[in-house]
């Protein structure tokens, strides 16, 4: 069962969810899965997915960032580029606060029988990695984390010379070499970072971080360094730590997805990912 909904955030601009399931009326353990830069929540495989923790029992909520490009009218991709150039990180910690929320509402979309919320999980993958870690060590209501080939440090991505241009310019065009797109980001995302930092250091948060963290990454990660991996291992060193050495950045998948089946890394990595979770059910 697939549930399509809308969440209402706080900041104004609404974003679109779902929810995979088995309806059964017991309470399922919850999986929010956080999309990266560039992503949304349909890209590649992400249906399939859901579908593979659903079967394992599992309530799997995935959503798109209120601006990551998509819009409540068309999710299909990301065609909204002046919201893309305006997104930052703490619009979409809101945003994930704003979905947690939902689940506790009684009236919300999703049944309250069939969710667990002693039990709320987080994926997050990429640039989505460091907001699952961001958003747990402020939220308790969170039970554990799974990143999946996360960065580490938003401060990092670019050099002085790149963040002097930026500030000149007030924007920087971004190729999407999937659509051929220019893509704008907005400076407001280094001032907002700058402004909101005891929040959003990655290096800093995770040590405050409570909760067991799995860190996934693949050994060909064409995009976040495999180094970054072993930067959050090493700023919590319970972490668990699981290096797939065929996986690339998308754990093999691509958009479109063309096949029925999950490829092999990312089936992979959702096993270890349920594995975890179970250890700390």
């Amino acid at each position: 069962m697939k549930v399509d909904f809308v969440v209402y955030p706080e900041h104004g601009r609404p974003f679109t969810a779902d929810a995979t399931y088995m309806p059964d009326g017991q309470p399922k353990p919850i999986i929010i899965f956080t999309h990266g830069f560039k992503g949304f929540k349909d890209w590649g495989h992400f249906n399939l997915l859901a579908r593979h923790f659903a079967e394992k029992g599992f309530a799997f909520i995935k959503f798109n960032f209120a601006y990551n490009g998509t819009t409540v009218e068309d999710h299909s991709d990301m065609h909204d580029l002046e919201a893309f150039g305006n997104n930052n990180f703490s619009l979409e910690l809101d945003d994930l606060q704003a979905l947690i929320d939902l689940l506790y509402d009684a009236s919300g979309p999703i049944t309250q029988s069939e969710l667990d919320l002693n039990r709320i999980y987080l994926i997050g993958h990429s640039r989505g990695g460091g907001a699952v870690i961001l958003k747990a060590a402020e939220d308790t209501r969170v039970k554990a984390v799974a990143t999946w080939a996360a960065v580490s440090d938003y401060d990092q991505r670019w050099t002085k010379e790149q963040m002097h241009q930026w500030k000149q310019d007030g924007v920087q065009w971004i190729l999407n070499g999937r659509t051929g797109q220019q893509m704008p980001l907005y400076y407001q995302m280094v001032e907002d970072y700058y402004q909101n930092r005891p929040r959003l250091d990655i290096p800093e948060v995770i040590k405050k971080m409570q909760q067991p963290l799995l860190i996934l990454h693949g050994g060909q990660d064409e995009t976040v360094p495999v180094q970054m991996a072993h930067a959050l291992r090493n700023w919590k060193a319970d972490a668990e730590m699981h290096l797939l050495s065929e996986a690339n950045h998308s754990f093999g998948g691509s958009h479109p997805y063309e096949h029925s089946e999950l490829p092999e890394a990312a089936r992979t990595a959702a096993d270890l990912t349920i594995d975890f979770f179970q250890k700390h059910a």
